[in-house]
């Protein structure tokens, strides 16, 4: 069966995924980068303009978005809903991490699931010549939430793991690596991504006022064990296990997280001090480009970048 031509790509992106979208752009000869004017007005809302509209008529176009405050997310929306009504041929919006997707429950009357919320916001874009958009999101929090999006967007989950998976290839005595999940739900999540590797689940315990982590299943002894997980806020979860797996004997101890969100500056807790280093490794994608400027050259972190990754989705 011969294999389809690969589409010519405009990609367009956001003022703080610009270094991203350049390395998307550098994995293939069919990508080309596309500029938006992002200028606001006196009053603070925006007024933007989008470079040589009349040229991506009839052509495969993309945003690269990056949702990384409230503050730009009505910015971004606006060219969203721009960019298909310029008579393109098809639309894709790549959104690496989807903020709000740790919001997605109600536990009791009152509560707001801003998870629902964005995706109604995102199932407004405007259909292309070509169909509905097409909206690629990397390890969503909580896979049902596809079902939050109208029929008028196609979500594309990816994942980040795969990267790891090569990563992990790449160290020294890579057949002693164990993999650990901080709950039930990242192992529900990702263990089939994993399932070549020795695991560890971890769960917390209610005693007293205190959650306390302790392992549910498997032996960390004597190995490099990785903690997997979507994202990391505080980090104060993956403290608690990293300090649990070293007391069961773990050699060494790193995490993996697709989503470094940490607020408040919350990966100071893991920068490598002259005498503490509970981390050997803390890798995480450049799906929050905000994170990536601020951890640059700070050990234990590395980025595993999505570009190779994005630059595929975009054939799909």
């Amino acid at each position: 069966m011969e294999r389809p031509k690969k589409k010519q790509i405009l990609l367009f992106y956001c003022v703080e995924a610009e270094d991203l979208a350049r390395k998307v752009a550098a994995q293939s000869d069919f990508i080309q980068l596309q500029s938006i004017n992002w200028r606001s007005f006196d009053d603070g809302f925006p007024n933007l303009f989008i470079k040589n509209a009349h040229d991506i008529r009839g052509q495969h176009v993309a945003f690269l978005a990056s949702f990384s405050s409230t503050d730009v997310i009505f910015e971004q929306l606006s060219v969203i809903y721009a960019l298909p009504m310029l008579f393109v041929a098809s639309f894709t919006v790549v959104l690496p991490f989807f903020p709000t997707g740790s919001f997605e429950r109600i536990e009791e009357e009152g509560d707001v699931a801003t998870a629902f919320t964005l995706a109604r916001m995102l199932s407004n874009t405007p259909i292309s010549r070509g169909g509905p958009t097409s909206l690629v999101i990397y390890d969503i929090h909580a896979l049902q939430e596809r079902f939050y999006f109208s029929d008028t967007v196609l979500p594309v989950f990816e994942s980040g793991v795969p990267l790891l998976k090569q990563r992990l290839q790449q160290l020294p005595q890579s057949d002693k690596i164990v993999v650990a999940f901080p709950d039930d739900g990242a192992w529900k999540r990702f263990h089939k991504l994993l399932d070549h590797f020795p695991m560890v689940i971890c769960n917390k315990v209610r005693e007293g006022d205190k959650r306390i982590v302790r392992i549910k299943e498997g032996n960390p002894e004597g190995c490099h064990v990785v903690i997997v997980d979507d994202l990391v806020q505080s980090g104060g979860t993956l403290i608690e296990c990293q300090k649990v797996l070293a007391a069961h004997g773990a050699a060494k101890v790193s995490a993996y997280v697709t989503h470094g969100v940490f607020p408040k500056k919350s990966w100071e807790r893991f920068v490598h001090k002259s005498n503490e280093k509970a981390f050997t490794h803390f890798w995480i994608s450049d799906s929050c480009p905000v994170t990536v400027e601020a951890i640059s050259g700070k050990a234990p972190f590395e980025i595993l970048s999505l570009a190779g990754s994005i630059a595929d989705a975009l054939q799909i």
